[in-house]
């Protein structure tokens, strides 16, 4: 089970959180859902393995609340939602005083107590070690064995400005396989204005450029290569300038004269529901930043509404704020052997589910997707087997 999600923010408690996430599974509903449930949305067993990737951790105000972080991990490692996590691993970046290499990501992975001698990397010895019990690292996570991290250079950035961007990266075994967890965050659109000057614009160019990086170090000749997962806040927009170009030639004039009501930080337009209806999948035509990549990575179908900027405020879940042009930003992706290790024959396709989380929530500006799949004996790679670690009963 992989949750992508673009910030970490306490407005509920960890376990109100947790117990959320737990409800997919068929549980007790939780009182953090203030409408009905969707029924259908709802999976009907628990997972055995679960990874969280969030981003901007603390916050966005970070200074005045990363204090607030380690409370916050401590409750979620001992709630009631997570009792049956009988161990777990969390890797936060914190030090937010070292500029050269503060990221803000944080890295959750948590494992059931019926699965059986799982076993995490340890990329300095370059061997496999068996997981037991709870652990949290924290600001020093250049030296933490068992995760590779790194910042993007700061030339990356467009405006060459100090940023919070850049990947950590797991190594896991479980049912007769192994594979990379990418934790990552792309550059985001500083300007409106700027966005909508080119197609592509120069902050997708950035993207592109940052993920070609992630990509490159993940796969190259220092350790074996497996399947991997990338998943967070990659910051994908849609294209702009054909948005707006397609939009005044259908001559929607109220819409258009409130779309170009463009400022740096303001896109304001009067009707949402187009980003709502059918899962706004009118306007994947315009989602185009992975198509770069094609054959390196893959994802699953979209079938869920824009997953940012949305309102912030606890009572307008579903709204959008009328600054960004919505924008499907976090997502799941894999490589092919990876996607092979989740669309298989034996599967039914009930199994697998790719979706948002609290699409009537406030989750903050974000909304956390996540994937749901089940691992078969032997998936990923032909000698996947030589990786026997786990069994579950």
């Amino acid at each position: 089970m992989l949750f992508g999600w673009g910030l970490m923010a306490f407005g509920a408690s960890a376990n109100e959180i947790t117990t959320w996430i737990l409800s997919l599974f068929g549980h007790s509903e939780p009182n953090l859902q203030p409408g009905k449930t969707n029924k259908s949305r709802r999976l009907t067993h628990r997972p055995h393995f679960v990874a969280v990737h969030c981003q901007e951790v603390g916050g966005k105000n970070y200074e005045a609340s990363m204090s607030h972080v380690d409370s916050f991990v401590t409750e979620l490692l001992s709630s009631d939602a997570m009792k049956e996590y009988s161990r777990a691993r969390v890797y936060l970046d914190e030090n937010y005083k070292s500029q050269e290499h503060f990221t803000a990501l944080g890295s959750f992975y948590f494992i059931h107590e019926s699965l059986k001698n799982i076993q995490q990397f340890d990329f300095k010895a370059k061997k496999f070690r068996k997981v037991v019990g709870k652990e949290t690292w924290s600001e020093t996570l250049e030296s933490t064995p068992t995760v590779e991290k790194e910042k993007f250079p700061q030339d990356y950035y467009p405006e060459s400005k100090w940023s919070r961007k850049g990947f950590i990266r797991t190594r896991w075994a479980l049912a007769d396989c192994a594979f990379d967890l990418v934790n990552i965050h792309l550059f985001h659109d500083a300007s409106n204005l700027v966005a909508w000057e080119k197609s592509p614009s120069i902050y997708s160019r950035s993207r592109q450029r940052a993920l070609q990086f992630v990509l490159d170090r993940i796969t190259d000749d220092r350790y074996e290569r497996l399947p991997y997962f990338v998943f967070g806040d990659f910051n994908f927009r849609l294209d702009s300038k054909p948005v707006i170009q397609v939009m005044q030639s259908t001559l929607v004039l109220l819409l258009i004269r409130l779309i170009l009501q463009v400022e740096k930080k303001l896109f304001n337009y009067v009707n949402q529901d187009i980003f709502r209806e059918d899962n706004g999948t009118s306007l994947l035509e315009f989602d185009n930043e992975l198509s770069v990549f094609r054959g390196q990575l893959h994802e699953l179908e979209i079938a869920f509404p824009p997953s940012y900027p949305y309102s912030e405020d606890s009572n307008q879940g579903r709204e959008y704020m009328n600054t960004r042009l919505p924008a499907w930003c976090d997502r799941i992706l894999m490589s092919p052997s990876a996607r092979d290790m989740v669309i298989k024959p034996e599967n039914e396709e009930k199994s697998i589910v790719y979706d948002n989380i609290g699409p009537n929530v406030c989750m903050g500006d974000h909304k956390p997707v996540f994937l749901s799949f089940r691992i078969t004996a032997g998936a990923g790679k032909p000698n996947a087997n030589k990786h026997k670690c786990c069994v579950v009963q």
